[in-house]
């Protein structure tokens, strides 16, 4: 089991699709690592040796924030608008959608599960 930036990648998957499991990184980047790397993109993740491992976690470790440092970013930023409190901060803050969208009907991701409200009836 190959072990990148701090993730163990599962051995049986196509190494494009296993560098997707690493937090900060998406098929595209992936691809464009392993272009880089020159590495075939349908091997699987078994079959790397390790001078491959070694040359993409130094890609990666050089190029691109991933996993922890990413989150710890991310994290500030949201941090950063709430301590300034901007409207996206209190957004945020509230746990509703920041970017404009409706809230009358939709947004239950951002809102959670419905909370049924005892003794209201429509009224006819």
């Amino acid at each position: 089991m190959a072990r990148i930036a701090g993730v163990d990648l599962p051995k049986n998957e196509r190494i494009e699709i296993g560098l997707t499991r690493i937090f900060g990184i998406g098929r595209s980047l992936s691809k464009k690592i392993l272009q880089e790397t020159g590495i075939n993109p349908g091997i699987r993740i078994k079959d790397l040796k390790d001078e491959n491992i070694v040359q993409i976690r130094a890609i990666i470790e050089q190029n691109f924030k991933v996993e922890g440092d990413l989150r710890r970013e991310i994290g500030m930023n949201v941090k950063r608008l709430q301590d300034i409190g901007s409207y996206r901060g209190l957004r945020h803050r509230l746990g509703l959608p920041l970017r404009g969208q409706r809230t009358k009907t939709n947004a239950r991701t951002r809102k959670g599960p419905r909370k049924t409200i005892m003794g209201r009836k429509k009224e006819a």
